[in-house]
């Protein structure tokens, strides 16, 4: 599974991935691996995290990685990215994303992304979730990265399920790394 994802990205780059994850040491397991991954190709990662998983993450990359191999992980607090308007919105977070990597696209530097959303903090509609989902999506197509969105899986009502599954072209669950069947290409691409 790891070797076809990180396959996929060096073939691609384009990638969107839903990872719908159940337990916490998975998670931290999958994340510290994307990241190290990231950093043995010499790959930039902009790691949007809430504070308390980063210092666990952190912890265990401090172990594995040298210090100037550290400088590769550029932390975003998920609070402050989702929330910087105040509220949830989508062209508010596009914003926020586009400077932040603005200076990676401007030097031509490869750097992936991942995501962690938390929908329990969310009281928003779920069609604001599709609407910043579908922007996403065009964005890793646009700017050639990849992305890992990430959802506490057993947080997701079923309609969230489908939106997600709709708007990600691959799926991560626990070790399983496949295509979405359910996936619709952006307006623009069909």
């Amino acid at each position: 599974m790891k070797n076809q994802m990180n396959q996929l990205f060096k073939d691609k780059r384009s990638v969107h991935v839903l990872y719908a994850y159940n337990e916490l040491d998975k998670y931290i397991e999958q994340a510290v691996s994307y990241i190290e991954d990231a950093v043995m190709a010499e790959e930039y990662v902009i790691f949007i995290e809430n504070e308390p998983l980063f210092r666990l993450i952190n912890k265990e990359l401090s172990s594995r990685l040298a210090e100037d191999q550290m400088e590769f992980v550029h932390w975003v607090n998920n609070f402050d990215f989702y929330y910087s308007s105040g509220n949830y919105h989508p062209p508010a977070i596009l914003d926020y994303f586009n400077k932040m990597v603005e200076p990676y696209i401007e030097n031509g530097t490869s750097f992936r992304s991942w995501a962690h959303v938390e929908w329990a903090s969310m009281k928003d509609p779920l069609h604001i979730i599709e609407d910043f989902e579908r922007i996403v999506d065009e964005a890793v197509n646009t700017l050639y990265f990849p992305l890992i969105c990430a959802y506490e899986g057993l947080k997701m009502p079923d309609h969230l399920i489908k939106i997600l599954l709709e708007t990600h072209p691959y799926v991560l669950k626990d070790d399983n790394f496949t295509v979405s069947d359910e996936y619709q290409l952006p307006s623009g691409q069909r």
